[in-house]
């Protein structure tokens, strides 16, 4: 159940350590949890390209039983899906897209939702593993909502906006 969130903390933890013997790329916890989540991104992305023979993470499969019965073209949207996360996570990775990168995980993150509540509320296993349960599931969610917004500075760069507009 907190493997997923492991693939973000533990990273964040050892780029903030890294930060702390004079990595100035990881010098604040803002930096250390973005680049935390493009490593999550980056194994969650690479999950939605992986076969079934590929026993350690979730396979394509596991993540095409996760598309709700509503969403068209199941197979093709857990490609799609998987593109746009591992694109997401490179955009976290150069200052210059972070706040974009950012801006459409975020909205990435909250059009999946449906999908992590269809697992949840119908026990669909990943990997073998029981369906994470509703009550951690959207909470996590919500937090690598807030990590993307956040850590990208996509909130902060919005606000400079509409401060230079008016």
């Amino acid at each position: 159940m907190f493997d997923t969130l492991l693939l973000l903390v533990v990273p964040a933890l050892l780029f903030r350590a890294l930060g702390a013997f004079g990595v100035s790329r990881f010098s604040t916890w803002r930096s250390s949890a973005i680049h935390g989540l493009a490593v999550l991104l980056l194994m969650t992305g690479s999950a939605h390209f992986v076969p079934d023979s590929v026993t350690v993470m979730p396979s394509h499969a596991d993540l095409v039983a996760m598309v709700p019965a509503l969403v068209p073209f199941a197979d093709f949207t857990v490609y799609a899906t998987g593109v746009l996360e591992l694109a997401g996570a490179i955009g976290l990775l150069i200052p210059a897209t972070r706040p974009f990168a950012g801006l459409g995980l975020a909205l990435l993150l909250v059009l999946m939702l449906p999908a992590n509540v269809h697992v949840a509320l119908n026990d669909i296993p990943l990997n073998g593993d029981p369906a994470t349960p509703l009550w951690f599931r959207i909470p996590e969610q919500i937090g690598y909502i807030a990590v993307a917004l956040w850590g990208s500075g996509a909130v902060s760069a919005r606000a400079r906006v509409r401060a230079q507009v008016a």
